[in-house]
């Protein structure tokens, strides 16, 4: 049927052109998004386009089964820094191959990020890069049936079909337990986000195993479970000073950002008194007094694998085996670990 305007099929789609056109999906995605192709390809998907009455709308072409060119990445806290590097690493990959990005922040409540992933069967979107902290059996079986690619950046049970991006938040806790001891610390206190969490659960699980390498006792009255945020971190901090611990190590920055303004306001010094370690390397590492030792989780690098997942699954939808990848753990040691005050 190369003589002209199909009648009665409805809006064709980017396949139907890419068969009139003789050439690739990808080459008639690129084209009619203005990303680039050789000279020779845009004139035959342009005539294709043409011939069978193309309309370059976006709605349309998802509900013929075509690509909006839009991606959602849904996060816990739009306000978390850690989650603004990812959006710019993600958006700068999404943004280079011609899609837009939708944000959408959850405030990890799993009924919000269950509704994201079967929003996907509303084909406003081509795809999905989600971030949750619980992983429930609700959202194993949300992401079994998931109308279209996703990719979750986080610890992912065995077994789950899809594409994950992991930090290694074990190596990484255990790598700054592991540099307080180095600096003289033996009552090191740990502030920990929600323990029913992937990222409390994991950060604890390097706590322990760095204090047993390092020969010391775990002790419940140097642990203190509360939620990831800078007002949390002063409460938990001012609570666990009666065990007199001479190190405080938070599980993410926020949290210890808060220790710091504890301690401050009890007159200690830091890190002369009592040393403070966080995690996740943000821009928040830096924006204290002293500067903050911290664990890099790879952020940036994270967002940016996950971006590529995506993409790569979307070029190749029937590729069977899902793909994990972890960045590796860094720790950053600034002035907030220095050495212990001596007795003179």
């Amino acid at each position: 049927m190369h003589g002209g305007k199909r009648m009665g099929a409805g809006q064709p789609t980017i396949f139907s052109i890419a068969e009139r056109a003789g050439v690739s999906i990808a080459s008639v995605s690129r084209v009619l998004n203005g990303v680039g192709a050789r000279r020779d390809t845009v004139e035959r998907v342009e005539r294709a386009a043409a011939e069978l009455g193309y309309v370059p709308n976006a709605v349309a072409r998802s509900l013929k089964g075509g690509r909006t060119r839009q991606l959602t990445f849904a996060m816990p806290d739009i306000g978390n820094p850690v989650y603004v590097a990812m959006v710019r690493a993600i958006q700068a990959v999404t943004k280079a191959a011609g899609y837009r990005l939708l944000l959408h922040s959850t405030d990890a409540v799993v009924e919000d990020e269950l509704a994201v992933l079967r929003s996907l069967g509303d084909r406003t979107s081509d795809g999905l890069i989600i971030c949750p902290i619980r992983i429930t059996d609700a959202h194993v079986e949300a992401l079994r049936t998931a109308a279209g690619p996703v990719v979750v950046i986080g610890s992912l049970p065995d077994g789950v079909p899809v594409d994950s991006v992991r930090a290694d938040s074990v190596a990484g806790a255990a790598l700054a337990v592991r540099h307080l001891h180095e600096t003289g610390r033996r009552r090191i206190a740990f502030v920990n986000g929600p323990s029913d969490t992937v990222p409390g659960g994991n950060r604890d699980a390097g706590y322990r195993a760095a204090l047993d390498d390092c020969g010391l006792v775990y002790d419940p009255d140097l642990v203190v479970h509360t939620d990831f945020g800078i007002e949390s971190g002063a409460e938990a901090t001012d609570r666990l000073l009666a065990a007199r611990p001479d190190a405080v190590f938070c599980a993410n920055d926020q949290l210890a950002l808060g220790a710091a303004r504890a301690l401050h306001a009890r007159g200690l010094r830091i890190p002369e008194d009592v040393a403070v370690a966080g995690m996740d390397d943000s821009v928040l590492a830096q924006a204290g007094w002293p500067p903050l030792t911290s664990v890099d989780l790879g952020s940036t690098e994270r967002g940016r694998r996950a971006a590529d997942l995506l993409l790569r699954r979307l070029d190749t939808p029937e590729a069977a085996t899902p793909s994990s990848t972890t960045a590796p753990p860094r720790l950053v040691v600034r002035a907030s670990t220095g050495p212990a005050a001596t007795d003179s």
